[in-house]
């Protein structure tokens, strides 16, 4: 190599070397701002009692998996993890990603936690057996339909906003003074079961809106027909019945006058 080229290419690492300090670390991620703008919320963060009062309502154990859409700071998840459950945070802004990484190392509970950069529309998160959101009502519209199509019994829990005619199972407001941000949402997702069933009983026909089903069994109207998550309950022709749904079939039992008898009902 021509001696001329040789000392260009020392100049050139010489510079680079000296551009770089000694031991430099990647830059630390930055706070949020409180109402910084995102894809498509701002960000606000969630009051620590709401966030427990909503582990509390889907009742989360260490058997449970987590997901938590638009995870921001990662205030819910790793709240979830202090209490022993796995649990991912996914978030649209890198720098949020960054921050959550952050504070679920210095919380103790980094191995408990993950979180990935990525759209909550299009991020696979049909694995987790609670939901949790804190978005606005035109959003949680927009991911009702993937959170019905759920398995049947996903916790849903949402921070304030309703999912539209889907009426919560429950909801809590917090105790004490508060001004924003102080109700919890919860659903169960419920099966499927609308259509035409053979029963012992005759013909089971049902109309389900949400949790809430309708219909005829036989010649009998139903009534308080309700689902909750894979369980089924309603009374048609003087008859209470109780049932799990378990995809094209239902078993459960019957009772009439305290007298209680299996129950069964398959799907046309």
């Amino acid at each position: 190599m021509p001696r001329h080229l040789i000392s260009s290419a020392y100049l050139v690492l010489a510079l680079a070397l000296a551009a770089t300090p000694a031991g430099a670390q990647p830059s630390a991620p930055t706070e949020p701002v409180l109402g910084q703008k995102g894809k498509d919320v701002q960000w606000v963060p969630s009051p620590a009692p709401l966030v427990e009062k909503m582990l509390d309502m889907a009742q989360v154990t260490p058997k449970d998996f987590v997901v938590d859409l638009g995870s921001g700071d990662g205030v819910l998840v790793i709240a979830a993890a202090r209490r022993g459950v796995r649990a991912m945070g996914i978030e649209y802004d890198g720098n949020l990603v960054d921050v959550s990484r952050r504070n679920a190392r210095e919380a103790g509970v980094e191995r408990l936690t993950r979180f990935v950069k990525g759209d909550i529309f299009k991020k696979d998160f049909s694995k987790a057996t609670v939901v949790t959101t804190f978005l606005l009502p035109s959003l949680n519209l927009q991911l009702r339909p993937t959170l019905l199509a759920m398995k049947p019994g996903t916790r849903v829990v949402s921070n304030t906003f309703p999912m539209g005619e889907w009426e919560p199972d429950d909801r809590v407001r917090m105790e004490g003074p508060c001004e924003r941000w102080c109700e919890a949402l919860f659903w169960i997702v419920p099966a499927r079961v609308g259509g035409s069933w053979r029963t012992p009983q005759g013909e089971l026909a049902l109309t389900q809106r949400f949790q809430f089903v309708s219909g005829t069994l036989g010649k009998d109207p139903i009534e308080n027909g309700r689902l909750r998550g894979a369980e089924i309950s309603f009374t048609a022709g003087g008859a209470a019945y109780v049932g799990r749904v378990d995809g094209p079939r239902i078993t459960g039992t019957r009772e009439v006058d305290g007298r209680r008898t299996n129950w069964s009902a398959l799907h046309r």
